[in-house]
């Protein structure tokens, strides 16, 4: 992804970093992030089997004004990695597959090229296996059912984008290959499998493979951001993403997870060992584990078309953080990651809400034009009637708001323009403020 892309979400503003974590800091944070307009969703946070914060945002259901809660089932995303990671892990334990045994041993027909993949390569993402939903095919296909194999045969037939173990490279393939090996050495399909050995003994009744023809209770809607608010997301059949990013859950059922995982009722000793062994950047098997001084986080984010979500653990402090929502955006992440670090001691900022100011016509006609910020990246800026829009080269227009004059500011993400002028008061750059970077843009 452009390091410089506007991908719109709310604005995080210098404030005074927050240490502590009572219910009254943890409000503060996800208060903040509702109030923005980029979070809807549910927020739970809980120390040493003690919930400190349980409380939803927004609508599971916009049409219908219908709020969100613990109970609130959201479609969780590539959070789904750490169950088919544990489900392979429990495969092992069972005898039936070696993690560094190539692919080939359990799945027939692989490819040639696929000869030096092993199962640990798939779980740690060291495959080299092409990302298929990267691919211009998947975007063609991914609204219509798609049959047993059909995933795979999108990228089973691509060259490997390097050698096996060399590197690591997040490729939703790797664990839809895993699907396959688990349903192949288990004789059941994922759903059933997850079901029976994960979540019946973590006690998740809130927990299950999304199926759309299914009547399943306290579901949310999925939302996308628009230029004038929540738009429903684009359909995506959900007999593609299997065990890369199928579940849904709420975050009390993720809680359970979380107490059951680490509290030994899953795996031994010897594999949770496994589970969180880093092979290559922070990724161990379907988790990030991440040290920062005194501080362990063990964590996943998920992106799903409506959906994104993060889930979170501090095994020192014994933290659970779990942040699901309906309405895509880093929100979710964001708001995740503060969180845990509040329960560490660490510096953590908030979301700032923004007032939104009126600009004159004669002003706003200063604006408009093409700034360069890299070669082969640039911001366009139009008018369109009162108000703004931004294009960045190859991403969607969205709609700027004005905080004062020459500063405006993005709701759909992280991102303020604040425009420069030359002596005599002409528009001639600007500068845009994203993930922590000041980038300075030439009018062309």
């Amino acid at each position: 992804m452009n390091r410089f892309a506007l991908g719109l979400a709310a604005l995080v503003a210098i404030a005074a970093p927050a240490h502590a974590q009572s219910e009254a800091d943890i409000a503060r944070f996800a208060d903040a992030e509702s109030e923005s307009g980029q979070f809807m969703g549910a927020v739970l946070v809980a120390r040493d089997g003690t919930v400190l914060f349980d409380r939803g945002y927004g609508d599971a259901d916009l049409e219908w004004n219908i709020a969100n809660d613990g109970d609130t089932k959201f479609r969780i995303g590539s959070l789904t990695k750490q169950f088919t990671a544990v489900a392979t892990l429990m495969l092992r334990d069972q005898g039936k597959l070696k993690l560094d045994a190539p692919v080939s041993t359990y799945l027939p027909d692989t490819p040639p090229a696929w000869a030096k993949v092993t199962v640990r390569n798939l779980l740690t993402h060291t495959s080299g296996i092409v990302n298929f939903t990267g691919l211009d095919a998947f975007d063609a296909e991914k609204a219509r059912p798609t049959a047993e194999g059909e995933p795979i045969a999108l990228f089973r037939d691509l060259p490997l984008e390097f050698e096996p173990g060399s590197k690591y490279d997040y490729s939703n393939s790797n664990y839809i290959v895993l699907t396959r090996i688990v349903e192949r050495l288990s004789g059941r399909p994922y759903a059933d499998f997850v079901h029976e050995n994960l979540f019946q003994p973590a006690g998740m009744t809130d927990t299950a493979y999304d199926d759309q023809s299914a009547i399943v209770m306290h579901r949310a809607s999925g939302y996308a951001p628009g230029p004038d608010g929540p738009l429903n997301a684009p359909y995506a059949d959900m007999s593609w993403p299997l065990g890369a990013g199928g579940l849904y859950s709420t975050t009390r059922d993720l809680l359970k997870w979380e107490r059951a995982l680490f509290g030994g009722k899953l795996l031994p000793a010897a594999s949770m060992k496994d589970l969180l062994t880093v092979a290559r950047d922070d990724y161990a098997l379907g988790l990030l584990v991440q040290r920062e001084g005194e501080a362990t986080t063990i964590s996943h984010s998920g992106g799903i078309e409506g959906f994104n979500s993060w889930l979170g653990y501090d095994p020192d402090r014994k933290v659970t953080v779990a942040v699901l929502a309906n309405l895509n955006g880093p929100a979710a992440s964001r708001l995740g990651t503060s969180l845990m670090k509040l329960a560490q001691g660490r510096e953590a900022t908030p979301v700032t809400v923004r007032n939104e100011v009126a600009v004159s016509a004669e002003t706003l006609d200063e604006y408009p034009g093409t700034y360069r910020l890299a070669p082969t990246f640039a911001i366009t800026i139009r008018r369109e009637g009162d108000h703004l829009m931004a294009q960045a080269t190859g991403q969607p227009e969205f709609q700027l708001y004005a905080e004062k004059t020459d500063r405006f500011f993005l709701k759909v993400v992280d991102a303020v323009v604040e425009f420069t002028r030359d002596d005599s008061g002409k528009v001639t750059g600007l500068t845009l403020f994203q993930n922590g970077q000041e980038m300075p843009a030439r009018r062309e």
